[in-house]
C-alpha cells in the first residue's frame, strides 16, 4: 500500500514545510506477517504509524504463553505511551499480516508537536482509545465465556477471521486451538454460520450470533 504523508490524517493538517520535516525524520517500511515490530520490554524511541496490515499487541505470562491484549488495523498510532512516559513497551507487537509502518523518530517530533497543536490532540485522543482498549480487555477476559469471545470476534472481524489460521484465532481470543474447534463446531450444529473449504464464513443468523456476547 502506497500512501503519503499527507494522507495519513494525523498529519493532514501541516503545511508543506511540516510535511517535508517530518519526512526528514521519518521512514515506512513492511512487514511481513508473524515479523515483530518491537518486543514487549524494548526502549522507545520511534512513533509508529501502522498504515497496512494488522498488528497484533500482546504480553507474555512467565510460562512464556501469549495472552492477547488488541489487534490495531489502519490507520493507528502505536507506541504513544511508552514515548510520551519514555518508559519501555509494556507489550510485543506482531504482524498478523503483511503490513506497513510508518518510523517515525519520537525526540525530533517534539519540535513539530509544540508547533502544531493538532498533532497533540491527535495523540491525546490515541491515549484516549487505549484506555478504551483496556476497559475492553477487562470485560473480554474477565466476563465473557469462550464462546461468546469466539462470536463476538466472528461478528466484529469477520474478514481477519477468514484470512488467518485457526491456531492464530485461537491465540487472539487467548483460548485453546480445541476450544475454538468445538465453539465453531456448535455454531455450524445450530445453523449459526457456515464455514467453506476455503475459510470463509458466512453469519446464517446475525441475531443468535449478537445474544451469545
Amino acid at each position: 500500500m502506497k500512501i503519503t504523508l499527507k494522507e495519513i490524517p494525523f498529519f493532514s493538517s501541516l503545511s508543506d514545510e511540516n510535511i517535508k520535516k517530518l519526512g526528514q525524520i521519518s521512514c515506512f517500511r513492511s512487514y511481513n506477517a508473524n515479523e515483530l515490530l518491537f518486543y514487549e520490554g524494548d526502549e522507545p524511541g520511534k512513533l509508529y504509524i501502522l498504515v497496512d496490515g494488522v498488528l497484533r499487541l500482546y504480553k507474555t505470562d512467565h510460562k512464556g504463553h501469549e495472552i492477547y491484549i488488541h489487534q490495531f488495523t489502519p490507520i493507528s498510532m502505536i507506541g504513544e505511551l511508552a514515548n510520551f512516559e519514555n518508559m519501555r513497551f509494556p507489550a510485543s507487537a506482531k504482524f498478523i499480516t503483511k503490513g506497513t509502518v510508518l518510523k517515525i523518530e519520537y525526540n525530533k517530533l517534539e519540535d513539530l508537536l509544540y508547533e502544531n497543536s493538532q498533532i497533540c490532540m491527535e495523540i491525546i485522543k490515541s491515549l484516549t482509545k487505549k484506555v478504551k482498549i483496556l476497559s475492553n480487555v477487562i470485560h473480554h477476559e474477565m466476563i465473557l465465556t469462550s464462546e461468546a469471545k469466539v462470536a463476538k470476534f466472528i461478528d466484529e472481524h469477520k474478514e481477519l477471521f477468514e484470512s488467518i489460521k485457526n491456531n492464530q484465532i485461537a491465540a487472539i481470543l487467548n483460548v485453546s486451538p480445541e476450544t475454538l474447534s468445538r465453539t465453531l463446531a456448535k455454531l455450524k450444529k445450530n445453523s449459526i454460520i457456515s464455514i467453506d473449504k476455503k475459510h470463509n464464513i458466512t453469519i446464517l443468523d446475525e441475531k443468535a450470533l449478537k445474544s451469545l456476547f
